[in-house]
């Protein structure tokens, strides 16, 4: 990751979780340096009080954007105007929208022509064209604070996962990244697969499915997987290779 990266976190109030505020931080900050911080919406309405304790503590810049039509989101078109600013005169390497609005998608994507890096944050229920005009999205059930206590280890007692849609879309996805990946042996390393998984989906990430890191997941599906590891100066290699369906 591109910690020297130079990035512009704009959130969507409207579309974001003020009690959220550290967790998002942390994981964009993961990503690049946060230059820029600010958070859009309409200050004089009551259901953003949550947002005025969190700004002060964060020091993010608030920015007013009076609502002019009852029931319409009005930080969208500010925030992308905004962003659209920002990105042909601030400088940034990247840039970091939270929200869950599909609104965004073309922001996005526009920045992503520019060869500027973008992530996005929001819940799962994020459409997915915006999440895959994204470089990098994060769900926000997965960076919470109780979403750490439902985090597994793969253990020896670890039986087959159950055939459900989201189980065979993780299939299809491995073995997608596992085929772009495999070398001559028909082995694969696990941090290829990681890569190739975030360019088939930019919302992958282990947590989803309660594991921590993409190491655990596998080690969980050993009815899809075989692992191997090398070690080599200073650590070690994983390799992976799917087994021979019968």
């Amino acid at each position: 990751m591109a910690v020297n990266r130079r990035m512009a976190l704009l959130i969507d109030g409207d579309n974001a979780q003020a009690a959220l505020l550290g967790e998002i931080l942390a994981e964009a900050s993961k990503y690049g340096l946060l230059t820029i911080r600010r958070v859009y919406g309409d200050w004089t309405e009551p259901q953003l009080k949550s947002w005025k304790q969190v700004l002060h503590t964060y020091a993010i810049q608030p920015v007013q954007q009076f609502r002019y039509t009852v029931g319409k989101n009005a930080t969208d078109s500010a925030m992308i105007i905004d962003a659209m600013d920002i990105l042909y005169t601030a400088g940034v390497d990247g840039f970091c929208l939270v929200s869950s609005d599909s609104d965004y998608t073309r922001l996005a994507t526009r920045i992503r022509e520019k060869n500027l890096f973008v992530m996005g944050i929001g819940k799962q229920t994020t459409p997915r064209a915006f999440v895959n005009a994204c470089d990098v999205f994060v769900y926000t059930e997965n960076i919470s604070a109780s979403g750490g206590d439902n985090m597994r280890l793969p253990s020896e007692n670890t039986s087959p996962a159950e055939t459900t849609p989201e189980a065979d879309n993780l299939e299809r996805l491995f073995r997608n990244a596992f085929e772009a990946t495999a070398q001559d042996d028909g082995w694969a390393t696990l941090s290829a697969i990681g890569n190739k998984l975030g360019q088939l989906d930019p919302g992958f990430d282990p947590r989803t499915y309660g594991y921590r890191q993409l190491l655990h997941l596998v080690q969980a599906r050993k009815e899809l997987f075989e692992i191997r590891k090398t070690k080599v100066r200073g650590g070690a290699v994983v390799y992976v290779r799917l087994r021979e369906q019968e």
